[in-house]
This record gives structure tokens, sequence and C-alpha cells, in this order.
């Protein structure tokens, strides 16, 4: 605007500078006109026709830049609100992949690795801390299926569910797919549980922070089972994906195995996925897999939070050494009334631990037997453990299971297969190579 009224001053003073000379001249020259008189006339009268001309050009400029720059000023108010909203709502964003390379300094920050992704730290531009997960070309889903499962997983808002912040990836590109999530502090629950005599000042979890960790993330799980448009079944759930914010709240992470279902899908089937220990034995049977399949899962984490220790430990060395299977342990204990002998020693020898409440052990023991049932008819939903736990309605005595598959860990390695498989075949409806697939993921032989 300043420019449009300096064009103004400059054509009025240039205007009446004219006028005044072409009176001045009409003056000097009286009644008689010259040809110069005429010549000066013409002139001075084009002149300020061409200064009228740039006058309201330079007007009709400056208006111009000034609305172009209030378009462009509302357009970036716009983008701001717009990510703000996005962020609000937990709509992923799309990041660029030279940003999260910044972020996380060239990935150097490391803080996790799987077989086929990597996790690394970093911090936004605004001061946020994020957790970039990095899953390599050639491995997981394609990306159109990456990218449906982003939008599906992206706009789940749950207070146990870690939030996933955005996405990068390229199709054709060669650069591997990003996810970003917010960071969680604590990091994953099998830093807490599992004893790690590599470390000076090991951590343990008090007995009545696992109860809320149980109850978390029967909550989280409970809400992707019955509560989304589509049933998401994680397939993946174990302590190293679940995560402990600043408060030790939990938070299901990691849905990179993930399935979507169908209101009216009662199973789906789909090739082996997950971490061996946890798989339920219809994976291995081949039998096709639902949101049953997680909640056997989630009740074989229960038992390695009371336990303090892996489900399946190979004890001893060289041929001495045998499978031991901590259900099967607490199964015996629990006929023996000595349920507080399962405990993690750690919780009844230090401080720390707090006391443990026996009506609460006896709680997450039913309730991790009800979710291990091999007929997975017979498991709760993740709805009626979350009742079950909070004490809403009662905790039934389980049947017994005979864990027929899980059987095989506990075998001595001495054992030839062929003995195994002989006992599979006893138990199990014969299906086409399902012995010798299930000793395979369950052993790890």
């Amino acid at each position: 605007m300043e420019a449009a009224k300096k064009s103004k001053i400059i054509g009025g003073l240039v205007i009446i500078t004219l006028l005044c000379l072409i009176i001045t001249v009409r003056c000097l020259e009286g009644r008689s006109k010259s040809k110069s008189y005429f010549l000066l006339l013409g002139v001075c009268i084009v002149s300020i026709m061409l200064t009228m001309v740039w006058v309201y050009c330079q007007h009709g400029s400056a208006r111009r830049m000034l609305e172009h720059r209030s378009i462009l000023e509302n357009s970036q108010q716009l983008h701001v609100e717009y990510s703000f909203l996005r962020k609000v709502a937990g709509v992923p964003l799309k990041f660029h992949y030279k940003d999260l390379e910044a972020a996380t300094d060239n990935f150097e920050a490391l803080i996790g690795r799987g077989a086929s992704a990597s996790v690394f730290k970093g911090i936004l531009d605004d001061g946020t801390e994020i957790a970039v997960k990095r899953i390599e070309r050639g491995v997981e889903q394609g990306d159109k299926e990456f990218l449906s499962e982003v939008a599906a997983i992206g706009s789940v808002q749950h207070v146990n569910l870690v939030r996933l912040l955005g996405y990068s990836s390229m199709p054709g590109s060669g650069s591997p797919r990003l996810l970003v999530y917010e960071y969680v502090h604590n990091k994953s629950l099998s830093d807490w549980i599992f004893p790690n005599p590599s470390k000076r000042n090991p951590k343990l979890l008090p007995w009545e922070v696992r109860y809320r960790v149980a109850i978390d993330v029967a909550k989280g799980l409970a809400y992707l089972h019955h509560d989304c448009r589509s049933r998401i079944v994680h397939l993946d759930v174990k302590p190293e994906n679940i995560l402990l914010d600043h408060n030790f709240r939990a938070l299901v992470a990691d849905f990179g195995l993930a399935k979507l279902m169908g209101k009216d899908e009662s199973r789906i089937y789909t090739t082996l996925r997950g971490t061996r220990g946890y798989l339920a034995p219809e994976w291995l049977l081949q039998n096709g897999i639902s949101e049953k399949s997680d909640i056997y899962s989630y009740g074989m984490v229960l038992f390695e939070i009371i336990g303090g220790r892996r489900n399946v430990q190979l004890q001893g060395q060289g041929k001495n050494s045998q499978w031991s299977y901590f259900p099967k342990i607490v199964v015996e204990k629990l006929k023996q009334g000595k349920l507080m002998e399962i405990v993690d020693p750690r919780l009844l020898t230090s401080e720390e631990g707090g006391s443990v409440d026996e009506n609460e052990l006896k709680t997450l023991v039913y309730v991790a037997l009800w979710c291990v049932q091999e007929e997975h008819q017979l498991r709760p939903t993740m709805a009626r453990v979350v009742d079950m736990l909070e004490r809403r309605i009662k905790v039934e005595t389980p049947p017994d299971t005979e864990m027929i598959i899980i059987d095989l860990l506990c075998i001595d390695q001495s054992e030839p297969t062929t003995v195994v498989a002989r006992q599979m075949e006893s138990e199990v409806p014969p299906q086409s190579g399902a012995c010798s697939f299930a000793f395979t993921c369950l052993s790890g032989r």
C-alpha cells in the first residue's frame, strides 16, 4: 500500500507541474498561439495521460500483490490449522524421508531391533520425541497393504494403544518404509519383568503395577477387537510389544503384523505370523486364526508377568538340558495350593516389589488359564477378561487343558523326533504337515 501511495503522490505532482507549465506558457503567449505552444500542449497532455495510466497500473499492481499476500497467508494459516487438526484427530501424517533422516540423526540413535525392522529415536523440529520404525524393503506386506493398514491403524485412538503419528513410503523407490510413533520413555515391559544380570541396577516392576499393566493391555486389545469399525487382530502380543509410559501405564505397540477382519468374519487364513512361544495352537494346526489368537498370546504374557521369566526356557546343559514350560508348572502349583511359589522371586525378596495380593494372583492365574485354552471357543473375549480382572464378574475355575502341543517343549532333547511325532498323532487329528510344523515352530529346531 505504501508503494501505491507513493505512486499517487508522484503522479499528482507530475500532473500539477504539467498543468502549471501549460498555464504559464499560455499566459506568456497571450492571444497569439505559436506552433511551439500547441506542440508543448500536446506533449503535456500525453504526459498527463501516461502519468495517470502509470498511477493506475501501480495501484492495481499493489492491490494484486496485497491480495496474493493475503491468499498466501490464509493458505499458510489453513495449512497450520489443518496439520494441527490432523494431529489432534490422530490422522497419520506423511513425512518426508529427509525430515525423518534429520530427526533421527541419520538413523544413528538405535533403540530396538527386530528380524525385519529397526527402531530409532528422533526429535522433530517442534520438539516432539518420536520413535521411527524402519521396515526394510522385501519384507512384510506390499505398498498397498502397508498404506491401507496405516490408514486403519492410524485412525485408532485409545489410551492403551501407542499412537501412530505418521509414515513415509515411496512406492517403487527402493527406500525403506517408515512408521513414526510417539516415543515412550520407559520402553518395553520385557525390560522390567525379565531379569538382566548384566545391568548394575536391574529394573523391577512392583506387583501393583504388574496387575495394572495386565488390565491396561486387556483394555487396549478389547478396543481393537470390539470397538473398531473393522476388527483389528494384533497377532504379535508379547512383552516386547507392550510399552510403559512415564506413569507406567501400558501401551500396546507394533502393529506391523496386524490384520483387519470384517465384522462378519469368524476367522482368516494367512501365513505364519508372530513370535514363537506366543502362537496359539490354531496357528500351528493351520486352522485359521481370529481375535482368539490374540487372547491366547495375552494369556501367555500374563504368565510371564506373574513369574518374571520366559514361559519357554531351556534348563541345564548338554545332554541333561530340557525344555521347561512355565504354564505347566503353574497348573501343578495350583493343584498343590502353592501359588505363591510361582511368583517372581524378586517380588518376594525385594522391598521394591511390594506385597503380592494372593487374591489378585489367583485372578491372574485363572484368567491366564482361561486365555490359553487349546479350544479357542473356550477362551473368553477380551471384554470379558477386563471384567474379570476388574472384578465386575466372578472368575470361574478354568477347565483343565492338556497342553498337548506344548508337551513337545518339555521332552528331553535326546528323544528322537519320531517319538514326538507319534505322541502328536495319537492326540491331534491328522493334518498335512501339522506335526513337524508344530515341532519346528515350538522347539525352534
